[in-house]
C-alpha cells in the first residue's frame, strides 16, 4: 500500500511539472504574441539587403537590433517569429474551438440518441476517415484558395472526425450508468439528460481533445505555410521561415532552426497539456 500510495505521489508530481512547464510556455508565447507589435525589435516585413544573412547576437558579425539574426531578404528573425505566433495561435483557438463543437456534438447525439443517428455519423466518420488528412487538407485549400480562414475550415472539416468519434464512445458509457436511468425515471426528457447529465461528465475528454487538436492545428498550418498554401508568401509564418531557411542552412542555419524550435516547443507544450489533464481528470490518480 505505501509502494502504491509513492507511486501515485511520484506521478502527482511530474504531472504538475508537466502541466505547469506546457502551461508556462504557451501562456509566454500567448503575451509575446499579443504584444508582439509592441516588443518585436524590427518590422517582421521589412527587407534591407545590405543585413542580409547576419548571425544571431553571441556570433561574430551580427549586428545591434537582431538578436536572432536575418534571413535572405534581411528581415529580421525574431520579429518574424514573434508576428508568425500570431497566425499559429488564432488558427489553434479558433480551428480547435469549432472542431471540438461540431465533432463533440456529433459524437454526444451519437452515443446516447444511438439508433438511425447513430448508424448515420458512424457511417460518415468513417467515410470522412478514409481520406489521407494532409493530402485532403492541401486539396482543399488549392480549391477555396489561401487565407486564415480557407485553413481554419480546412481543419475543421478533417479534424471533427476525432472529437466525434472518442465523445461517441464516451457518451455511450455514460449512458449505460445508474444516474442516467435516474435522470429519466424522474421524469427528464432525452436532451435535457443528454445536456445536464452527460455532457458535463464527457467534458473532461472534451478539454483533454481540444489541447490536442490546437497542437495539430499548429502543425497543420506550418504545413501548408511550407507549401505556399496559407497566407500571402510575404507574411510571417513558421512554416514559411522553415521553408526558406531550409534553402540556406548552410549559409545561415538560425533561419532554419529559431521556427522550426519554437514550432516543437509550441506543439509539444499542447500534447503535454492534454496529456497532464488527462492525468488530472483520471479518477483512479484522484
Amino acid at each position: 500500500m505505501a509502494d502504491l500510495t509513492d507511486g501515485r505521489g511520484m506521478l502527482r508530481r511530474k504531472m504538475g511539472w508537466r502541466l505547469r512547464l506546457s502551461a508556462g510556455w504557451l501562456t509566454l508565447l500567448v503575451l509575446a504574441a499579443l504584444a508582439a507589435p509592441l516588443i518585436a525589435p524590427q518590422d517582421p516585413l521589412a527587407q534591407d539587403l545590405f543585413l542580409t544573412r547576419l548571425p544571431p547576437f553571441w556570433m561574430a558579425g551580427a549586428e545591434p537590433g537582431y538578436w536572432l539574426g536575418t534571413d535572405s531578404l534581411g528581415r529580421d528573425v525574431l520579429s518574424r517569429i514573434l508576428h508568425g505566433a500570431r497566425l499559429a495561435l488564432v488558427v489553434a483557438l479558433i480551428a480547435g474551438s469549432i472542431t471540438c463543437l461540431v465533432g463533440g456534438m456529433l459524437g454526444l447525439l451519437a452515443g446516447f440518441l444511438r439508433g438511425w443517428v447513430d448508424v448515420v455519423i458512424s457511417r460518415l466518420i468513417d467515410i470522412w476517415m478514409a481520406f489521407p488528412p494532409v493530402l485532403f487538407s492541401i486539396l482543399l485549400i488549392a480549391v477555396i484558395g489561401p487565407g486564415v480562414g480557407s485553413i481554419i475550415l480546412a481543419i475543421v472539416i478533417i479534424d471533427w472526425t476525432r472529437f466525434a468519434r472518442v465523445i461517441r464512445a464516451e457518451a455511450m458509457a455514460q449512458g449505460a450508468m445508474d444516474y442516467v436511468a435516474s435522470a429519466q425515471i424522474a421524469g427528464r426528457g432525452r436532451m435535457g439528460t443528454m445536456l445536464r447529465e452527460i455532457l458535463p461528465n464527457v467534458l473532461p475528454t472534451l478539454v483533454v481533445l481540444l489541447t490536442l487538436e490546437m497542437g495539430i492545428a499548429v502543425i497543420v498550418e506550418a504545413i501548408l505555410s511550407f507549401v505556399n498554401l496559407s497566407i500571402s508568401t510575404d507574411d510571417p509564418t513558421w512554416g514559411g521561415m522553415i521553408a526558406e531557411g531550409r534553402l540556406s542552412v548552410h549559409q545561415a542555419w538560425w533561419v532554419l532552426v529559431f521556427p522550426l524550435v519554437t514550432l516543437f516547443l509550441t506543439v509539444l507544450a499542447f500534447s503535454q497539456l492534454g496529456e497532464g489533464l488527462k492525468d488530472h481528470f483520471d479518477p483512479v490518480l484522484r
